[in-house]
């Protein structure tokens, strides 16, 4: 893949994650649009990552979790929105990856606009799993960007209909795959029988409804003592993903009566190598289900809480994996239908190697131009006075994308002054997160008395 200018003979690229499944996305995503999979040596690349300062901040205990993604986690840094932007005018990009929530990109989009940027870099983003909410909403905050990728052909047709329906250019969206699946196709081995449930932070919500999940984890592990039941969490407590986790399982685990079964457990890490010893996975709604499903694993959708858009599992209607966990107790093990896999970007016939083609050949076509044209959102001041301000002031931009006065942070003036202030901001990101996870909530509840 050739660099779009002569200044330098490596592709520059900028990956702006503010999770860390994101960073897991956005990191893999570059890599797999920067590498050329032809007989042609591809070009040096430089790929910089930088973590967009705010509630779901990883840590580099959940850095270090995402596994390899070919970027050393001491390189990566915490910027500003307004930071960010100065970044990009300073270091000059030719690519940037945006893996942020859709008033990220939004704001993102209108802060590059604003530049005015003689040659600006080509702007990517999407998904990082499963589109199951907020369809419409994600979607034209995402718009503006050069390519939109899709996860799945599914996912392809649902967002260019999204645009086309508002009137929209839909040119942008790009079929590809999820950049993370992978590993090695199931193979049963004697004497393993090992049942891993991927919790979620945010689904269900209820405390209720988490209790029953789990009780009745601990429960198949009681009816099936020589299986490894197996709790893969997403996070530690007092750590944010994705989505804000005010339940954590593990706390929740230390309220159930009695003491637990010998076989059940509570496990961390890499999502693929607990795949590597799962006989059965089962989940909600979680995207883990397609990584489980892209390796031939049996999957299994539970129901037990309804078919709900608010949990997710809906988007697993057709899939012949919706089941229950008395069926599950009963040694069911459910089947995918091959006609909803073929729709669903899982690639679990081989053509996962080919998924990324259209989406690098695009990049690659944009990085050749001359010049690209304007970033042109579907939201403006115009479309949208009584939204977008919003979104763009929590991000510290004005109406037109410009950062608003005193956003911009004097340079420093010495290691000392640099240290106090980087102190003093993960002290307040602490601040925040523990108001967010342990003060709100209880808030809330009070507020139901």
């Amino acid at each position: 893949m050739p660099p779009r200018t002569e200044k330098t003979t490596a592709l520059r690229v900028a990956v702006l994650a503010d999770s860390d499944t994101r960073w897991k996305w956005g990191a893999l995503t570059a890599r797999r649009l920067t590498t050329d999979t032809g007989d042609a040596p591809a070009p040096r690349t430089e790929i910089s990552g930088l973590l967009l300062r705010g509630r779901a901040t990883p840590t580099p205990r959940q850095l270090a979790e995402v596994g390899d993604v070919g970027i050393d986690t001491d390189r990566v840094r915490e910027v500003t929105a307004v930071e960010f932007l100065d970044t990009v005018r300073d270091e000059g990009y030719d690519l940037v990856v945006l893996a942020l929530v859709g008033g990220a990109v939004q704001a993102m989009l209108h802060g590059l606009a604003a530049l005015r940027l003689p040659a600006r870099p080509v702007v990517v983003t999407g998904y990082v799993g499963v589109v199951y909410e907020k369809l419409a909403d994600g979607l034209l905050l995402r718009h503006g960007a050069d390519v939109v990728l899709a996860n799945s052909r599914h996912d392809a047709e649902r967002f260019r209909a999204v645009y086309e329906g508002v009137g929209a250019d839909a040119s942008a969206v790009t079929e590809a795959a999820l950049p993370f699946l992978g590993g090695a196709p199931h193979r049963p081995e004697p004497g393993r029988d090992t049942v891993v449930f991927a919790a979620q932070p945010s689904v269900p919500a209820s405390r209720a409804d988490r209790t029953y999940l789990l009780r009745r984890l601990v429960e198949h592990a009681r009816v099936h003592p020589r299986r490894e039941v197996l709790l893969k969490l997403r996070s530690k407590p007092g750590e944010h993903t994705t989505h804000i986790e005010e339940l954590p399982y593990q706390r929740l685990a230390e309220r159930l009566p009695g003491a637990l079964p010998p076989n059940f457990r509570l496990v961390y890490g890499h999502m693929g190598e607990v795949l590597d010893r799962t006989d059965l996975l089962v989940t909600v709604s979680s995207t883990a289900a397609l990584e489980s499903l892209h390796r031939r694993i049996p999957t299994a959708i539970l129901t037990d809480l309804g078919v709900r858009e608010a949990l997710g599992n809906h988007h697993f209607v057709g899939s012949g994996l919706l089941t229950s966990w008395d069926h599950l107790d009963g040694g069911a093990h459910p089947e995918p239908d091959a006609a909803w896999l073929a729709g669903q970007g899982v690639a679990a016939d081989g053509t996962y190697a080919t998924a990324y083609d259209t989406a690098r050949a695009r990049v690659t076509a944009l990085l050749a131009r001359d010049q690209l044209p304007d970033l042109a959102p579907y939201y403006t001041p115009a479309t949208a006075p009584g939204y977008l301000p919003g979104i763009l002031a929590r991000h510290h931009l004005a109406p037109d994308g410009r950062p608003l006065p005193g956003a911009t942070a004097p340079k420093e003036t010495g290691r000392v002054r640099g240290a106090v202030r980087e102190a003093v901001r993960d002290a307040a990101r602490g601040a925040y997160r523990q108001g967010v996870q342990r003060v709100a909530p209880v808030i809330r509840r009070m507020g139901e008395l």
